[in-house]
């Protein structure tokens, strides 16, 4: 039988699960494909730091370098995130031939184009399904499975710690600084968790997804993100009164004018499978012109998922790291690029919910509504409640049918400059993903 050696860049939480595996499930594996997986090599930042995996019998280094550099290595599995070392490890990998393994949506959301295009030049392949959504399947779907449809959008709950504070904000008495801060106690959040609550996370993983379903390049920096830190138990409240839940989305759309990449607080109604998605989990719906809309949840981090999925693409490396490369499944999905342009994020229209403190005196809301009017926007719905204060104020709700994001920007404008409103007016988009 064929021995596949193996050096991983870390061995942290992922890093460790990996071997795990790869110890644990060794006669599994050798069932699905005809060959055995010997890791040769692992670089670790602190070589005194105890393990709670067996490394014994494997070189242990802090210099990454001698592993991507080793000679009798078949594939590099990178696992130690980022995009300034990892990057250089991964395309000296490439230039020594080796085939790669990555957790990294980072890496390739930044830098994507250089990889791909360095691996296909040498023969090689990067398989990248643990960096998006962890243990779900949700590359290889958009790869193989889908590949007889037109993907005309997905939409993605595609980071657990966004969608952990939102479904704790529907409990009474909520809020987002005590509900982050016990996602941090819990593990969820880290102590810096702008990554995930602004949005930037689920922008890297999108920008892997939607160059999959379109065939488009990797375009980080074209992907429109906002976060969830405006969000509050009382938008959770009406969003439930009306028939939504609020989540935290990637999505990519195709339209006649091109595509459109976001990621912001949606509301999404409650008949929508993807809106019964709670706490850490993640799920990705995607709509193909054959097939319709197909969802795809389980876990989106941990050990264990994404290590199971990180072990899985060392399985397809294995199977076909013989094959000429028009044998294999092209890397990014489909074999030509698509020139589709990126619609700025002016271009899109969606209904959009607004929520804003108000005088409470007669005549008020038909002034809103004016507003709303004069821009061409009609409303669907709208809801008043006086404040629990002596402020005199009241909160107001907005629901508006679907406007372009510029004339929904310009009415917001001239809603906040009015004297019979308190502060911003909170703007969520709403997609019915249908």
């Amino acid at each position: 039988m064929k021995t596949i050696k193996l050096g991983l860049l870390g061995l942290g939480t992922v890093g460790g699960g990996t071997l795990k595996i790869l110890q644990e499930n060794a006669d599994i594996l050798s069932q699905r494909v005809p060959a055995r997986f010997e890791v040769k090599r692992i670089a670790v930042r602190d070589l005194n730091k105890p393990r709670t995996v067996d490394t014994g019998g494997i070189a242990l280094t802090d210099q990454p370098f001698t592993v991507v550099n080793d000679p009798e290595i078949d594939v590099v599995v990178e696992l130690m995130g980022g995009t300034t070392l990892a990057r250089e490890l991964v395309l000296s990998a490439i230039d020594n031939g080796k085939h790669i393994v990555t957790a990294n949506k980072a890496l390739l959301a930044e830098h994507g184009e250089e990889v791909f295009a360095a691996a296909e030049r040498k023969g090689v392949q990067v398989a990248y399904e643990a960096a998006v959504a962890g243990g779900i399947p949700i590359i290889k779907a958009l790869r193989e499975g889908l590949a007889a449809n037109r993907i005309d959008w997905l939409a993605g709950i595609i980071n657990g710690t966004g969608n952990y504070i939102l479904t704790e904000l529907k409990q009474p008495g909520a809020d987002f600084a005590t509900v982050l801060k016990n996602a941090q106690a819990l593990g969820y959040a880290e102590a810096d968790p702008t990554f995930d609550v602004e949005g930037i996370d689920a922008a890297h993983k999108l920008t892997i997804l939607a160059s999959l379903a379109f065939g488009i390049p990797l375009q980080f920096d074209k992907v429109y993100t906002e976060g969830i830190s405006a969000i509050s138990a009382d938008d959770m409240r009406f969003a439930a009164m009306l028939g939504y839940e609020i989540k935290h989305l990637g999505l990519a759309k195709r339209t006649d004018a091109g595509v459109s990449l976001r990621v912001h607080p949606t509301l999404v109604p409650k008949s929508v499978l993807l809106a019964q998605v709670s706490g850490v989990m993640n799920a990705v719906m995607t709509h193909g012109d054959q097939v319709g809309p197909t969802l795809y949840y389980g876990p989106g981090a941990g050990a264990g998922p994404t290590a199971s999925a990180v072990v899985a693409d060392l399985v397809d490396v294995a199977r076909t790291m013989d094959c000429k490369a028009h044998a294999q499944v092209p890397m990014l999905g489909l074999g030509n690029r698509q020139n589709l342009t990126v619609l700025g994020m002016d271009e899109v229209r969606c209904a959009c919910y607004l929520r804003f403190l108000a005088k409470d005196v007669p005549g008020v809301l038909a002034k809103f509504s004016g507003v709303l009017a004069q821009a061409g926007i009609s409303v669907e719905h709208m809801h008043q409640e006086p404040c629990d204060d002596e402020s005199g104020d009241a909160l107001v709700v907005l629901i508006t049918d679907e406007v372009t994001e510029a004339a929904m920007n310009r009415a917001i404008s001239k809603l906040e400059s009015l004297d019979e409103i308190d502060g911003a007016v909170q703007r969520i988009r709403i997609e019915t993903l249908n």
